[in-house]
């Protein structure tokens, strides 16, 4: 197991690409700190802390559900506190969670605006401030997060959110550089295609032929935490390429639907030109 007694962190793992880098995580022997708003079962959004949890305890591994806001200050720094008390460290940080909203400049309420930067962005900051200290004493850890590579081009028709997403990616560059030397590794995590979440099926982003499963994430992720800092940090990776680098060719196992292979709009959005 890659991961054996690791402490992993990981915001918004409730549902979605969280729930399941939260579970993949437990499958390989580390002990998570399942964080994430929802505590009662909503049958409009599946997936609860509790419902996570229970997830990794059933893989063997320890887990501690902890509700919170990410837009609430001191419920972040509560969160990291928490996890520090029952667990002594965190090992590894995955900043999953987020706000997404679309639509030109002149659409987005100020209420909106504040709600991307504040659960995107802020938390990341707050998350990664509070946990990277215990990382450099201990001249170990990863920063992660789900944040897209930097593309100005995909700027028009949802500029604030972008601005939140890339904002984690440059904090996940300046993280790696300002600890270059300390054996911590940073960077982001992107899809190429769209992933079937919450937010893809309540936008109507397409359907089920049109996405992977989030388990595509997840692999990528514990991929990217493996490798030695000098080979992952600093950089924003999609989600193929780090498999491809794994010697992983063949996709069609992430599929929702079978038959159909998802087009690469995830990274189209970000990217026009990419070709894959």
């Amino acid at each position: 197991m890659r991961f054996r007694d690791k402490v992993v962190l990981v915001t918004g793992s409730s549902r979605g690409i969280g729930r399941s880098i939260a579970v993949a995580f437990a499958s390989e022997g580390a002990d998570v700190v399942v964080a994430a708003k929802t505590v009662e079962p909503d049958p409009r959004l599946p997936g609860t802390i509790h419902e996570t949890a229970r997830e990794v305890e059933a893989r063997g591994r320890r887990a501690l559900a902890v509700p919170v806001d990410l837009r609430k200050e001191d419920q972040v720094e509560a969160l990291a506190a928490r996890a520090l008390e029952a667990f002594g460290r965190v090992d590894i940080l995955v900043n999953n969670a987020g706000a997404v909203h679309f639509g030109d400049l002149t659409h987005w309420t100020l209420k909106k605006f504040d709600l991307v930067m504040a659960v995107n962005v802020r938390a990341s900051f707050l998350l990664s401030r509070a946990l990277l200290p215990g990382m450099q004493e201990r001249g170990s850890g990863v920063v992660a997060m789900i944040a897209p590579p930097v593309r100005p081009a995909a700027a028009p028709g949802k500029a604030p959110y972008l601005a939140s997403k890339v904002g984690m990616t440059l904090l996940a560059m300046a993280i790696a550089g300002e600890n270059e030397e300390r054996g911590i590794a940073s960077f982001a995590l992107w899809p190429v295609t769209a992933v079937e979440t919450a937010a893809t099926i309540n936008l109507q982003l397409g359907d089920r032929s049109m996405w992977r499963r989030p388990e595509i994430v997840a692999d990528a992720m514990l991929a990217l935490c493996a490798w030695p800092p000098s080979r992952s940090s600093g950089r924003a990776w999609l989600d193929e390429e780090v498999l491809r680098e794994d010697g992983v060719t063949d996709f069609t196992s992430y599929r929702c639907d079978p038959d159909c292979e998802p087009p690469p709009i995830s990274i189209q959005a970000m990217d026009p030109d990419y070709k894959g």
